[in-house]
């Protein structure tokens, strides 16, 4: 009998600085599109299993994790007294509080993830237009 090797480690990558992050692009197109898939799901019935919600909540989160650090990133580099200051901090506080509770295994949970990435990707594209100037 042939039998498969199965892989009973694995390894953690610790990056507490973000410095992989950093030097890689952020993968925007297959997340928006998911996001968006997401967010026209009817919130009635059973649509999506809860395990799959709850997958697709921490990946929207984690990427929207990283989508916030570009925004503040950019953020940073403007103009102490800008106008863009005010609405980008409140964007950024408002991934903070939303990204802040657990992912749960409902639709509601991965939309909520899914609008926080859209929001973030809409003001990351306001400041890359205000630096491309």
């Amino acid at each position: 009998m042939n039998e498969t090797p199965v892989q009973t480690s694995g390894m953690v990558l610790c990056d507490p600085d973000g410095s992989l992050a950093r030097d890689l692009p952020l993968d925007r197109e297959p997340v928006m599109l998911l996001a968006t898939a997401v967010i026209a799901l009817p919130t009635t019935g059973d649509t999506l299993p809860p395990k799959d919600c709850e997958q697709i909540a921490r990946l929207l989160a984690g990427h929207a994790l990283l989508v916030a650090d570009e925004v503040r990133a950019l953020c940073a580099q403007l103009p102490r007294l800008s106008p863009l200051h005010p609405l980008t901090e409140t964007v950024l506080g408002e991934a903070r509080r939303r990204l802040s509770v657990d992912p749960r295994p409902t639709l509601a949970s991965a939309q909520n993830r899914a609008r926080v990435v859209r929001l973030l990707y809409e003001r990351l594209d306001r400041l890359a237009t205000v630096h491309a100037d």
